[in-house]
């Protein structure tokens, strides 16, 4: 097991709260963060591009060492018209980690690495893991079948032990984790952190529709879909968001992965502000709380599941 530095004594339960398209704000990462889970946003979620520095000078001024780290993820693609100048606001106010996804350029690491942050780079597959890791990466989230949002499909047990084959540095695993238990049982497969974020939706401080919130406690695996029709790439989403939209879930075309554009993000127009996306552990989810209170509640089912274990 390795655990990165930064994590030292400031986590109460080893979780990193995955960054939710449009949803992730300050309010959510700072209660997170409070609670003891490394919090995140992606910083396309700032808009227009100004609004990325507020939120970096509002985190750096609100949170304190005795908080978990947060997290800021980049989308390194080349349809991101901002990944330079936010890059550039991460090594301004020394963002302590950083989540990249899409792309592993060797000079974003470097450019995290020159203040002494931190990276994760998520990958679905172990030939993209080992890419990562060869660029520069520090850390991998290993993003299994399930996962919310963009989905790999290979089984978590799978997908670790072929990454644990090999690199025995911080790995983070994604995938239906909603729970204590499945925290741990992902540490008992090799994983140091779980990565979850679908329950986090369903709290008060997400910047989530509150009919959003409602249909993730209303719902359990059986309702999500996955597709790549949204986006470009393939993604769970809740089927009932998908009926609201005039679709049938059960028989939505294929898309072209060329037509992805982070571009569009930039500027608020995207479908997720419709579709709905959400990984597949929801039907743990039965109340909308405060994180803080999930947070609880998750570290009392992952210390209940230890002592099960221990016999």
């Amino acid at each position: 097991m390795s655990m990165p530095a930064l994590f030292k004594d400031r986590l109460s339960i080893p979780v990193i709260a995955s960054p939710l398209f449009i949803i992730s704000q300050p309010d959510l990462v700072i209660a997170q963060c409070r609670a003891g889970v490394v919090g995140s946003f992606p910083s396309l979620n700032a808009r227009p591009s100004g609004t990325f520095e507020q939120w970096l000078q509002k985190l750096s001024s609100e949170l304190t060492d005795k908080d978990a780290p947060f997290a800021v993820n980049l989308i390194v693609h080349s349809t991101n018209p901002r990944l330079e100048e936010d890059l550039a606001l991460c090594v301004k106010y020394k963002v302590p980690m950083v989540i990249t996804s899409l792309g592993a350029p060797t000079d974003v690491f470097e450019a995290i690495h020159s203040y002494g942050g931190i990276v994760f780079h998520d990958v679905i597959d172990n030939g993209f893991a080992k890419k990562a890791v060869e660029k520069g990466a520090d850390a991998l989230v290993a993003v299994a079948s399930g996962a919310g949002g963009h989905a790999g499909t290979l089984s978590p047990f799978a997908l670790i032990q072929e990454i644990r084959s090999w690199w025995d540095g911080p790995l983070a695993l994604s995938g239906s984790i909603a729970t204590g238990d499945a925290i741990l049982a992902a540490q008992a497969m090799g994983a140091d952190l779980a990565y979850m974020g679908s329950a986090f939706i369903a709290t008060e401080e997400a910047n989530a529709d509150p009919a959003y919130k409602q249909m993730i406690v209303d719902s359990s695996g059986e309702d999500i879909v996955y597709s790549n029709l949204f986006t470009g790439i393939h993604g769970n989403y809740l089927k009932p968001s998908i009926l609201l939209a005039g679709l049938d879930p059960d028989n939505l075309p294929e898309s072209d992965p060329s037509k992805m554009n982070f571009a569009d993000l930039s500027d608020g127009k995207k479908a997720w502000r419709d579709i709905w996306g959400c990984g597949q552990g929801i039907g743990a989810v039965d109340a909308v709380v405060p994180a803080a209170k999930l947070v609880e509640k998750l570290a009392a089912q992952y210390a209940a599941a230890k002592a099960r274990i221990a016999g």
